[in-house]
């Protein structure tokens, strides 16, 4: 089925995603491929904000299950999100994307305030804001604070960029036998458990009807297929 070209959209990369083969930290490779695809979107005339996770550097909730106090613990991994917003920001504009970083905790000597209207007006010209911190508060995910800034944006989409091209009944890489799913409700997400983002975030997007599209960030060129209608996907709509 068709699907109609996205004009703005948030693309909400997992800490994960940054790490390349490692098993920590970042790497400046896979981010420069990242910024790539990103590039090549934003010059097919796409708006694109960004929501970065940070669980390749620190994890709130596996800290707290260690004994760390939760709200310290989630701190703590908002300050990591700001690290890997930085990075993609400084591959970014290595590519000569024009970028901004707006930080939920402020931070002024390294990035901008979270402000919605300065946001979309960056946007509005042509530049990529990378939101970090989450939502500043901690027992949030930065998959909820992915759906509120795409509500807030008002884009057209929520993209998750994956490992995979969709959303499948169980892991490819363990189940020679898993099939994609082409699309799915919202309902279908939370009754189902499925994993696709946090409850709250499935809920926000489904409250705002923000369809949430699930893709491979690792394929060369996918971005930009995906916001035009086209490439394998998994669309979670009402």
């Amino acid at each position: 089925m068709a699907r109609p070209p996205l004009k703005r959209v948030l693309l909400k990369l997992s800490g994960e995603a940054l790490m390349g083969d490692g098993h920590y930290g970042i790497d400046p490779i896979t981010v420069d491929r990242i910024a790539t695809e990103i590039k090549l979107a934003v010059a097919a005339g796409h708006q694109i904000c960004l929501v970065c996770g940070g669980g390749n550097i620190f994890r709130g909730l596996a800290a707290a299950a260690k004994g760390f106090d939760r709200a310290s613990a989630d701190y703590m991994g908002m300050l990591a999100t700001i690290m890997n917003a930085l990075a993609v920001q400084n591959a970014l504009e290595r590519q000569g994307v024009e970028t901004r970083v707006q930080s939920a905790i402020p931070m002024t000597t390294v990035c901008e305030p979270y402000i919605r209207r300065r946001a979309a007006r960056h946007m509005e010209k042509g530049r990529v804001v990378i939101f970090a911190a989450g939502t500043g508060n901690p027992f949030f995910t930065t998959d909820t604070a992915a759906a509120l800034r795409a509500a807030e944006m008002g884009c057209d989409a929520l993209l998750k960029g994956t490992q995979v091209d969709g959303i499948y009944t169980a892991d490819p890489k363990k189940d020679p036998t898993a099939t994609r799913y082409e699309t799915l409700s919202f309902q279908k997400v939370l009754s189902d458990d499925l994993q696709v983002m946090d409850a709250s975030a499935v809920a926000l997007c489904r409250d705002n009807k923000i369809p949430i599209i699930v893709f491979s960030i690792h394929e060369h060129g996918n971005l930009t297929k995906v916001l035009g209608g086209e490439g394998t996907v998994t669309v979670v709509t009402n």
